[in-house]
Parts: C-alpha cells; sequence; structure tokens
C-alpha cells in the first residue's frame, strides 16, 4: 500500500495504545492524516503518537473542528466516556457536517445502543457506526515475516496484516470524501444494517478467543501449584496439540492486557444473558482470572513492548500461583 500524493479525509483516533498507534501508521501509509488528543495522557502515549508521526491536538473541540471520521479504540471500559467527550464537544455547534463516530471497541450489543441514543438525545451531528476489531493491530508484512503470497483472514493487501473490520448499523462511510478508500484501507466490512451486531459478533467471538486464555491461565496456574505442569504440557501435546499451541501463543500475550479484558468479559457475560438467555457466571468468573491478573504485583506491572515476567506460558503460571499464594496468606 503506497502513500498518494496528496493527502486525504483526516482521520481522529482516540486513542493511541497498541491497537491505536497500529490503525494509524496503516492509515498514513494509505495516504491519511491522522490526528489524536492526548491530553492526561501519559508520555507513553504521546511518544507513540509522536512516533507514527500523528498530529497532537490539545483538545476534543479541536480534533471535531478538523475530521469527519472518528475512531473509539479504547479499554471498554472508556468506551461509554470517550463517546460523552465527542457529544460534549460538539454540543456548542462547532461541526458544520456530520461527523462519523466509528466505536470499535469491545461492548456489548446494549452498550453500543445505549451509546447510540446518547448521541441522539444529545442533538449533535454524529452519525454513529458500531463496529469491532478481530486480530492484532496493523503491521507491515515485512515487519511481521510475512510473505504477501501467505494472506490470512481473506486480507488481500500485499503490503499489510491488518485485523478484520466488521461494522453495522444504517451509516456508511461512502457519503464522507475518500470514504470508500478510508473503508478500503481499514478494511471495513458492513454485517448488518443493525447496531449491535458487530459489536454482539466480536463478544461472541472474543468468548471463544479470550475465554480459552483464561482456561488455560487457570488450568496452568493450577498445575504448576500441584507440581504437575510439564506433565500437563506433555499430554496436551500428545492429545490435544492446537490447544496447547494456542495456550502457548495467547497465555504469555495477556498480561499487559488483562486489565482491558476484565471489563470485556463483563461485556460478553451481558451479552449472553441479554441476547443469548444464559446466565452471567461464566462470563464473571473469567472476569475474575484477568482481573487477579490485572491485580497481580508482578504481571499487573507488565506494558507491552517492555516485557519482563509471563513471557512464556510457565512464567505466567508460576508468577500467578506465587501471588495467589500471597494473596491467600494476607487473608489467612
Amino acid at each position: 500500500m503506497s502513500s498518494s500524493g496528496s493527502m486525504k479525509v483526516k482521520v481522529g483516533i482516540l486513542s493511541m495504545g497498541d491497537m491505536g498507534v497500529g490503525i494509524a501508521r496503516l492509515l498514513i501509509a494509505g495516504g491519511f492524516s491522522v490526528i489524536t488528543n492526548c491530553q492526561g495522557r501519559s508520555q507513553d502515549t504521546i511518544d507513540r503518537a509522536k512516533a507514527a508521526h500523528v498530529e497532537i491536538f490539545s483538545s476534543d473541540l479541536d480534533l471535531v473542528k478538523q475530521c469527519r471520521v472518528v475512531l473509539s479504540v479504547v479499554p471498554p471500559r472508556d468506551a461509554q466516556a470517550t463517546a460523552q467527550r465527542i457529544a460534549d464537544a460538539l454540543s456548542g455547534g462547532t461541526a458544520n457536517e456530520s461527523i462519523f463516530f466509528v466505536d470499535l471497541n469491545a461492548i456489548s450489543p446494549s452498550s453500543a445502543k445505549e451509546m447510540a441514543e446518547m448521541f441522539e438525545k444529545a442533538r449533535v451531528p454524529v452519525k454513529f457506526v458500531d463496529g469491532c476489531i478481530l486480530g492484532a493491530p496493523p503491521r507491515p508484512r515485512a515487519v511481521a515475516g510475512l510473505a504477501a503470497d501467505g494472506l490470512k483472514n481473506n486480507d488481500m493487501d500485499p503490503e499489510w496484516q491488518r485485523p478484520n473490520i466488521p461494522v453495522s448499523g444504517p451509516h456508511s462511510l461512502s457519503s464522507v470524501p475518500d470514504g470508500e478508500r478510508l473503508a478500503e484501507v481499514l478494511n471495513l466490512r458492513s454485517v448488518s444494517q443493525d447496531i449491535g451486531a458487530a459489536s454482539g459478533l466480536k463478544m461472541c467471538f472474543a468468548a471463544m478467543a479470550k475465554g480459552f486464555t483464561a482456561l488455560a491461565t487457570q488450568s496452568f496456574t493450577t498445575a504448576h501449584k500441584l507440581g504437575v505442569a510439564d506433565e500437563l504440557r506433555r499430554e496436551l501435546g500428545e492429545l490435544l496439540p492446537n490447544q496447547l499451541a494456542m495456550a502457548e501463543a495467547s497465555v504469555p500475550n495477556m498480561p499487559p492486557k488483562a486489565y482491558r479484558w476484565v471489563r470485556e468479559m463483563e461485556e460478553i457475560a451481558d451479552t449472553m444473558a441479554d441476547e443469548g438467555g444464559w446466565t452471567k457466571e461464566l462470563f464473571r468468573g473469567m472476569a475474575g482470572v484477568y482481573k487477579s491478573v490485572a491485580d497481580d504485583e508482578v504481571l499487573g506491572r507488565e506494558k507491552i513492548g517492555k516485557r519482563k515476567r509471563g513471557t512464556t506460558i510457565e512464567d505466567v503460571a508460576a508468577a500467578l500461583a506465587e501471588g495467589l499464594e500471597r494473596k491467600k496468606k494476607k487473608t489467612e
């Protein structure tokens, strides 16, 4: 994907985490201009934005004056507040045209519908798009070590490895200048005219992917405490090799993200109850697994790109076993 000679429609991204920065780099490579607001954010966040050549604004008001499309890529617990920030910035009639607010967060269908209703009640010029992200942050294929002929997930871009971004709702980016091109670069795909469909798809996908990671984390930690972790690995390697490979890949990558996944599991619990008729205990329990990781005095300090502990499934299990034992002694 090569950059065009002139910059196109400006896209706002909130915020500049690992996924947000990946999307920003993808858009800039595609010829788009990306802006963000880093007010109140850490120096690490500001540094990531600068390194990605993202233009940094000092307020949401400045941001909405400059862009027609805002992508919300924040922890699930911050999704509603981020939408409210944009509504507040627009409440003074600062935009001459409608802004597309594309929520790409891991939230339940009911949360997405509440967000859309909030914009309607605020009477601000926002066209709400319900969306989700399935897959890892965008990366150049050369960096990812992937050949162009090794395309995955129907991603036909020869230069970038991109996540899938299903969206739903009545509004399309095609009405924005360069909107069709923007949707193509982002790998957007409409799955329904109904708000909540894309969020629901994310919840069902994450229930299986991150639900498995929670199960593997709990199983290996318990096996470590029992002294049979090596035996568990051996038996899985013989009888369930695919599951072992998934656990070895997913569990070590999880600790820096655990704090985000607590709320995501709670949103999945709501989805399974509201939309599927199930009870909430299963995924609330998984939220508890991730809360134990996020609260752990060792693993809870882990940051993406600055890893020290938990870089193997064995070390995640060992660190958690130690942390749970310390917690148990404090309550005795």
